[in-house]
């Protein structure tokens, strides 16, 4: 059994190691873990119940304000048809997210889930943290309890999104509107008491400082020795198109060079502090990701901001699972990243890099090989 890599040596492979020696190691880890060399996939479809959200966070560009014209909450005829087509193309969950929308209370989504219950069989992957304490807070009742209603009425597992990067000065640099790290940690640990399972990410590449991605990775690693309910680990970049947080950094930046016809050293520095996380950064974090990670089984590579050839390269850096089909998917998408993949693609991707695909389910359960 490896020793258990503490933070600073996280630290310093992240800081400073050669880029292949790192992804040589994390792809020692994913042999021990996965010896058959199986990669993994889901399909399933993303469908954002409303995009109507008062946090209003700096860096998404998928959220509308109450009132907006282009505002709206899916009407049940419009989540049925896309269940239908979801189910037609052998999906097997929908993971069904939406803003903090002040017109939605506890029985929209109670009378939600139980709806497509009644009738679908399909695992419902759904809402979030921030969600989860909206409504806790709304109604003046306690997580576990507003988790407890969602899972009587058909809730069966959750998304690890609004982690973002669990550090708080991060959180109130980009969505100071947003839950803390403590209460998202919170959300997740109440979770795995009541039995469920969920996934956990993080979106780096923004405003964050290596210290802080060590400080998010030892939050989950934490929360997963105490819990063991993370069935896997989702690192993703920032995607900077159409957000607050890209246009304010670019006004600013524009603002110095026209006043100093070059950029000062302050300047440098906040540029490159915000600059948008290259490939390599992206597959850096990734491989520590999973050598830190000795709990969580499975690392999930993310075609949807990296493109399919970068994700066959991540197979040989620590990931294990190409994730999702994603048959839809729209927040990356309002931020100006729009890939797409067929489980066709996914399967020959798969092989073309030298693994053997599976379909799962939201569990890791194999339900087909190819």
């Amino acid at each position: 059994m490896r020793e258990r890599m503490t933070n600073e040596d996280a630290l310093s492979l992240l800081k400073s190691s050669d880029l292949l020696d790192l992804g040589s190691i994390a792809d020692s880890v994913r042999k021990e873990l996965h010896p058959d060399g199986t990669v993994t996939f889901v399909v399933d479809r993303n469908i954002n119940y409303t995009n109507v959200c008062i946090n209003k966070c700096r860096f998404c560009a998928f959220y509308r304000d109450p009132g907006s014209s282009d505002a709206y909450v899916l009407s049940r005829e419009e989540l049925f048809k896309k269940i239908e087509e979801t189910i037609a193309l052998g999906g097997t969950q929908i993971l069904i997210q939406g803003g903090l929308n002040p017109d939605l209370d506890l029985d929209y989504y109670i009378n939600l889930l139980r709806s497509i219950k009644e009738h679908y069989s399909i695992n419902i992957h759904g809402f979030s943290p921030p969600e989860i304490c909206y409504l806790a807070d709304k109604h003046a009742i306690g997580i576990k309890e507003t988790l407890k209603k969602l899972m009587d009425a058909g809730l069966d597992s959750m998304p690890g999104g609004g982690a973002e990067i669990l550090s708080d000065r991060v959180r109130d640099a980009l969505s100071p509107r947003k839950i803390k790290s403590g209460r998202w940690l919170n959300v997740m640990e109440e979770a795995h008491h009541l039995g469920m399972r969920t996934t956990a990410t993080m979106m780096f590449g923004s405003v964050e400082t290596p210290e802080e991605i060590i400080e998010h990775l030892d939050s989950i690693r934490s929360l997963q020795d105490k819990t063991g309910g993370f069935t896997a680990f989702i690192p993703w970049t920032f995607q900077p198109g159409n957000t607050e947080l890209a246009d304010t950094e670019q006004k600013q930046l524009s603002s110095t060079t026209a006043q100093h016809n070059g950029y000062s050293a302050a300047d440098k520095n906040k540029q490159e502090r915000i600059r948008q996380a290259t490939a390599a950064d992206y597959l850096r974090v990734l491989a520590l990701s999973r050598v830190y990670l000795d709990n969580i089984k499975n690392i999930q590579a993310s075609w949807v901001t990296q493109g399919i050839k970068m994700a066959q390269i991540a197979l040989r850096f620590g990931a294990n699972d190409f994730g999702s089909t994603m048959i839809e998917e729209n927040v990356v998408k309002a931020a100006g990243v729009s890939y797409r993949i067929s489980m066709e693609e996914i399967v020959h991707g798969v092989k073309a890099a030298g693994f053997a695909p599976a379909q799962r389910d939201t569990y890791y359960n194999l339900l087909r090989e190819f």
